[in-house]
């Protein structure tokens, strides 16, 4: 049996579990002992590794056929230190991984003006966050070179029945007026955790993949659609000149990059039938779920 190493074993890797662990011999860094029982009672073999600390890495090397890497960049600076470390420990062993799927994200093409983005669209990521991911991904590629599969997933905004933004509607913040406002892009947890299966065994080398759904809504709509199946106020639409003092910088960055993805090479490429084409679809689901 193939053994699989999962950096970052976060919300998707459990989506992901029940699958992998029926065809591969799971092990997963964790940072603390807290997750040990728990990972071990999923079928997981849990490993003490933490990225910010190098040193913790070395008994990743040669450990694993293949790896799922999720883990985040740090949070400050223009490189990936995380990715840099986990990719120093693997060529530390006498046999390096043969398949390597990372989630990124969408991020990395920056502002497209609302246009159609395909994969072959050049990144020009405009964040220090996207910049991050960038970074890895240049690293990965080059890592690839070495006669591992590496496939990259640039992933939108993620959500699920208990990861939707009620806070912010309950709190009512404003959103950009219509004429003014962006297209965002969304996928499924569990949708992107299959996604994720799909690439370990189907991914090509060195290619990207646009892991989003089939919808192609403007922030606006998806926030009143929300609203409206929860039974909340709408947020207030306002333009964009009052709405940079009401807001923080990390939701404003948000607001400035608007795009739509095409998602037909994880479609044809990976087999991907998404079992949320839409954000109204997977609502739907979640109503039906209320008791």
């Amino acid at each position: 049996m193939q053994r699989l190493l999962i950096i970052g074993c976060g919300d998707i890797a459990r989506r992901a579990l029940p699958w992998l662990v029926r065809r591969y011999r799971v092990y997963a860094a964790i940072r603390s002992g807290v997750r040990r029982n728990e990972l071990r009672a999923l079928g997981v073999t849990p490993l003490m590794a933490d990225l910010d600390r190098p040193q913790t890495l070395k008994r990743l090397a040669g450990i694993a056929d293949l790896v799922l890497h999720l883990a985040p960049p740090q949070a400050s600076g223009q490189a990936d230190r995380r990715t840099q470390s986990l990719l120093a420990a693997l060529s530390g062993g006498k046999i390096l991984p043969r398949r390597l799927v990372y989630i990124s994200t969408s991020g990395v093409y920056g502002d497209c003006g609302g246009a159609w983005v395909s994969e072959e669209r050049p990144a020009y990521p405009q964040t220090a966050r996207a910049q991050r991911r960038a970074d890895a991904e240049a690293r990965l590629r080059r890592f690839g070179r070495r006669c591992v599969v590496v496939s990259i997933l640039r992933a939108p905004g993620i959500y699920a029945g208990d990861r939707l933004p009620l806070e912010r509607i309950e709190r009512a913040l404003p959103l950009l007026r219509e004429d003014e406002d962006i297209y965002t892009n969304h996928i499924h947890a569990d949708d992107l955790a299959a996604i994720t299966c799909a690439a370990l065994t189907h991914g090509r080398p060195g290619r990207t993949y646009n892991a989003s759904d089939d919808s192609a809504l403007k922030m606006g709509e998806y926030f009143d659609l929300l609203a409206d199946r929860c039974g909340l106020p709408r947020a207030p639409r306002l333009p964009r000149t009052e709405i940079v003092g009401q807001l923080p910088p990390s939701v404003l960055s948000f607001m400035g990059e608007s795009r739509r993805l095409r998602n037909q090479r994880i479609k044809s490429e990976l087999g991907v039938r998404l079992i949320y084409p839409d954000i109204a679809a997977a609502l739907g689901a979640f109503s039906s779920e209320k008791p």
